[in-house]
């Protein structure tokens, strides 16, 4: 039995058009992340765009989205439908490495929002902006138009607690729809824009949407960013946490602790089941694995729901 140990998954969404079919995901706790490219991932974003595909979306994960996902059944079921899942946070690119993969690179989610910003002034595009602290969107579209005057830009920021009321979800599919964008960029923070795309945004006809979190108050100078030497390093969540200590402190002290907790617990599975298939590969269980071909199927269920219990309780420590 020659059994190969694969850590990358297709997605489950029916919309894969900007994904390639052959293309590798890595598990960081329970998202998978597309290994891919910035070039790669603006080039499907645009084509997708320009051909107005049928809507999809992107997620910018980092550190935060992963301790979110542990509990959060609706975030997970966003996840198990995004078209492109991109490393925004260098602490993703350290998991992988930690578990003996890796990721091509960082994709932040502002250099994103930047560069998908310039391809589509040159090809002609129309680009959205919904969210951000009130002013912060129309200075990223003014601070755009500088380096890009051919861009086409709309914005738009919803009052506060807009997504709990039909009236402010109404305004919001009205502005977006009158707009017409080839491109939705949607700066509510997560989870909450993560939550608004899957369950709104799809439904307006946009070719594709993709939430960046803070990108509107960088790129429109209201928040300045980190040096240069800082993000190249991996510590730019550092320079923010100086910065607004007050706001960060907790989500990146036990933020990032949980986060570490999640990635050792992640390697722990991981050695269990290469262990275990390199064993298969070996055929040492082929008298095991040929019995359960044999049993009902529901004593294999049951087995197997037993077994996976067990398992967990030996592969996730106290911590």
């Amino acid at each position: 039995m020659n059994v190969k140990a694969q850590w990358f998954a297709a997605s489950v969404s029916s919309r894969n058009s900007l994904r390639e079919p052959s293309a590798a995901r890595i598990g960081v706790g329970r998202a998978l992340i597309d290994n891919c490219s910035s070039e790669q991932v603006c080039a499907s974003i645009i084509a997708h765009a320009q051909n107005r595909g049928k809507p999809a979306y992107v997620i910018t994960p980092n550190a935060q989205h992963i301790v979110l996902l542990e509990n959060d059944r609706r975030l997970q079921d966003v996840y198990a439908h995004a078209d492109l899942v991109i490393p925004d946070g260098i602490s993703l690119l350290i998991a992988a490495r930690l578990y003996g993969r890796s990721l091509q690179q960082r994709i932040a989610g502002v250099d994103l929002f930047k560069a998908l910003c310039g391809h589509a002034a040159e090809a002609d595009m129309h680009v959205f902006l919904l969210g951000g602290r009130p002013g912060s969107a129309e200075l990223a579209a003014t601070a755009l138009k500088g380096d890009h005057p051919t861009l086409t830009c709309t914005t738009y920021c919803p009052p506060l607690g807009f997504e709990q009321s039909a009236d402010g979800l109404k305004q919001t599919a009205d502005a977006i729809t009158s707009a017409q964008p080839d491109i939705l960029f949607a700066a509510l923070g997560a989870p909450k824009q993560e939550y608004w795309i899957y369950e709104h945004g799809l439904q307006l006809s946009v070719p594709v949407c993709i939430g960046v979190g803070g990108s509107f108050e960088i790129v429109g100078g209201v928040v300045p960013r980190a040096p240069l030497w800082t993000q190249n390093i991996g510590c730019e969540w550092l320079y923010r946490l100086c910065r607004e200590p007050r706001r960060m402190w907790r989500r990146y002290l036990f933020g990032n602790l949980e986060f570490a907790a999640i990635v050792l617990r992640q390697r722990l599975r991981r050695t269990f089941l290469d262990t275990f298939m390199h064993y298969v590969n070996q055929d040492r269980f082929a008298a095991e694995l040929t019995e359960l071909t044999l049993l009902p199927q529901e004593s294999l269920e049951s087995r197997s729901s037993s077994t996976a219990r067990e398992v967990e309780s030996l592969t996730t420590p106290n911590i």
